[in-house]
């Protein structure tokens, strides 16, 4: 059986916890952030879980995680 391949954007933007749950970013992050009241930007520091109905996507893309 051929090795799978990781999808690199899957990668660079969904983090696996130790428990195996799938962390994300929000989006809106960088996009005209000067304007955005600073209790704003400051959640877009904080990590979500994904969609329990994404879950079984994304982890396909990330086969070794």
């Amino acid at each position: 059986m051929p090795k799978l391949k990781t999808h690199k954007g899957a990668k660079a933007r969904i983090h696996i916890t130790g428990t195996g749950k799938l962390m994300r970013r929000k989006r809106m992050s960088s996009h005209l952030r000067r304007k955005k009241p600073t209790k704003v930007t400051r959640k877009y520091s904080d990590k979500l879980l994904v969609d329990s109905s994404d879950v079984r996507r994304l982890s396909r893309l990330l086969p070794y995680g």
